[in-house]
């Protein structure tokens, strides 16, 4: 009887576990900015915790005026490969002016 219920107790656990939905492991939500002359664009559920080069920024047009609606952190970094002294932290919900020139990004 005591090993029926062990075994009871242990299919029940794993059970559980198995019912538990996994971390997607990325930023829920959009990470916008805008490119060239005022264009907007984003991010839409950007993975977490890697380094992430902004599509269709250059070294001569940085992206601009983010906006971070995940909720996670975002570091923005004004070098590719996130990288360089020049960096901002960016809290879920923040919007910054055009004056903050960026081209990769990082989330919590």
């Amino acid at each position: 009887m005591r090993l029926r219920n062990a075994m009871l107790a242990a299919a029940s656990a794993v059970a559980l576990v198995l019912a538990v939905p996994f971390s997607a492991n990325a930023a829920t939500g959009d990470f916008l900015y805008k490119v060239g002359p005022g264009v907007p664009v984003g991010l839409a559920d950007p993975q977490s915790r890697e380094c992430i080069d902004l599509p269709w920024t250059t070294e001569e047009d940085p992206g601009f005026a983010p906006e971070n609606r995940t909720q996670s952190t975002a570091t923005v970094f004004l070098d590719f490969g996130c990288s360089g002294d020049v960096f901002y932290v960016m809290n879920p919900g923040k919007k910054l002016g055009d004056r903050l020139k960026l081209r990769s990004v990082v989330f919590s």
